[in-house]
């Protein structure tokens, strides 16, 4: 997909907030920052710890654009990610904002044209889709593939929000979207979930909201937090989710808010 050059932006003088939560990543935290580094010197990062020790601590380098937080046990990355959100809109500077996850599956290298692509189509929240055309899955096992299809399917057969990925936590938020989940997602859904809850509480509120092709690569150093008890609890919200917000999703559904990006590239 090509990118329209309709504005020039100077993405050196904005500043990016990253919200990395993580969980026993300490095999993969410290090359995570070398490559954020590489791309983006205007930054602060917040790195919001559950894990099981101080491992993941002791490999980062704290500097001026980088804070910590390590939290008493998992708490899961709901609120990880929300707790992140509130702590890095108190800074003024920071123009947008960053989810990513920690196990090195985002690349970073994508974000400059994706970033491009949020602000010239002036979007609140840009998800990065493992689902779209031109998109990559690297390393995953077709039982994984299959499952994670599955349930972004079965997701958006509740939901209705018009996009391909609910469960992919690589996104850029506006300050207004950001500023909208905290506000709003103060009771905010357990681990991935999570990810679902926020795109629908920015959906029902009529934010701009956009997804752009990724390049996901499956982890090669440590273990997913991924379990039975988290499928299926996450299962089980979901549809305490729906029946939550069931009639601002009927309400919103029927009306011409969502742009996606084929009608983005289309105008």
């Amino acid at each position: 997909m090509q990118l329209r050059e309709k504005n020039n932006f100077n993405l050196s003088s904005l500043k990016v907030g990253f919200v990395l939560p993580a969980y026993n990543e300490h095999e993969n935290i410290f090359e995570l920052l070398k490559q954020i580094d590489l791309v983006f010197n205007n930054k602060v990062i917040l790195i919001i710890d559950d894990s099981t020790n101080n491992k993941t601590k002791d490999k980062i380098y704290l500097k001026k654009d980088l804070q910590y937080f390590k939290r008493a046990s998992k708490l899961g990355r709901g609120s990880a990610v929300l707790y992140g959100l509130k702590t890095l809109l108190k800074n003024e500077e920071i123009n947008f904002f960053v989810e990513m996850c920690t196990d090195l599956a985002d690349d970073p290298k994508e974000l400059p044209d994706n970033i491009k692509y949020f602000l010239e189509n002036k979007l609140d929240l840009l998800v990065m889709s493992r689902y779209l055309k031109g998109s990559k899955i690297i390393n995953w096992t077709i039982k994984r593939k299959l499952f994670s299809f599955l349930a972004n399917k079965f997701a958006k057969s509740l939901l209705k929000v018009p996009v391909s990925d609910y469960t992919n936590g690589y996104r850029i938020y506006s300050r207004k979207a950001a500023a909208q989940v905290v506000k709003n997602c103060d009771k905010i859904s357990y681990g991935f979930l999570a990810l679902s809850e926020s795109l629908v509480e920015l959906y029902i509120n009529n934010l701009r909201i956009g997804e752009i092709e990724t390049s996901f690569t499956n982890r090669e150093k440590g273990e997913s937090s991924m379990n039975l008890k988290l499928i299926l609890d996450s299962f089980f919200e979901l549809i305490k989710l729906y029946f939550n917000k069931r009639r601002e999703i009927k309400i919103v559904s029927k009306k011409p808010t969502f742009t996606n990006i084929d009608r983005l590239d289309d105008d």
